[in-house]
């Protein structure tokens, strides 16, 4: 059945991918992106891919953005939009630590609450949290981004739970990606040496940190999207999604090990 999709963060990675993805199958996909220069870039792809995205500028930390939202009908709900920061938790300035939850978790829970609305009255609807398994395992010098989506996944498990409760037919699921070679994670992970100069805790050791990300990140980096983007088309169309939907399947494993062992 053709779904009404919406999906923020769709300027670039796994939103952009997901948002071409979902349309090739034949939904109506609503791609927002962060800023206009964005929106007129995947415009632009558009034309290019002959596909047809219904594009627009939404920052969901903002009140007016979020609420362009409210006079679509939506089926599905993407909650893609997110961004990372990193840095030891004993020195991290808390202002950074602040504006990831805003954006990663304030901002996507203002517009759920947004777009709920609609469909707890008109009695269906799915509403999709990409997450990360760096939600269910810490991350060192990661935990800024990585608290954020142990808190996201925990909003996600409980909404779950309440709409169940409350028997009006929204089916809500997670989206848990590994580590995916899109750029984020070195984006996110090179923030933490703006500042972690002379004066840190671990300027000693920079970088040596530094040599040994760039390291593990070539190793474990899946090269497409692909399978993360598969997961969040089955997600979108199930009737009952399930809980969590994780890629690669491997690191997922690796995920579930760690925490049985304690790791």
């Amino acid at each position: 059945m053709t779904k009404t999709i919406l999906i923020t963060g769709a300027g670039s990675g796994i939103g952009r991918d997901s948002a071409f993805a979902l349309a090739a199958r034949g939904h109506r996909v609503i791609a927002a992106t962060f800023d206009e220069a964005q929106a007129q870039a995947l415009r632009a792809e558009c034309l290019t891919r002959r596909q047809n995205l219904e594009v627009f500028q939404l920052d969901i930390t903002s009140v007016s953005d979020r609420e362009k939202v409210l006079p679509l009908t939506l089926d599905v709900l993407i909650n893609n939009a997110g961004i990372g920061d990193s840095g030891s938790l004993a020195e991290v300035d808390l202002e950074r630590v602040r504006k990831v939850f805003d954006v990663n978790l304030f901002g996507t829970l203002a517009l759920t609450q947004l777009v709920l609305r609609g469909m707890i009255e008109r009695e269906r609807g799915t509403v999709l949290f990409v997450s990360s398994i760096a939600g269910r395992v810490p991350v060192p010098f990661l935990m800024p981004y990585s608290m954020s989506k142990f808190a996201l996944s925990a909003a996600g498990a409980g909404l779950r739970a309440e709409m169940d409760q409350l028997g009006k037919n929204i089916q809500v699921a997670l989206i848990e990606p590994g580590a995916f070679h899109t750029g984020f994670n070195q984006s996110m992970t090179e923030r933490k040496y703006d500042w972690m100069q002379e004066h840190s805790y671990f300027s000693a050791v920079s970088a040596k940190m530094k040599k040994k990300e760039a390291r593990e990140f070539a190793l474990v980096e899946a090269k497409s999207t692909g399978a993360i983007v598969a997961q969040i088309v089955r997600a979108a169309e199930a009737r009952r999604p399930k809980l969590r939907y994780v890629a690669p399947w491997i690191q997922g494993a690796a995920v579930r090990l760690a925490r049985i062992f304690g790791v």
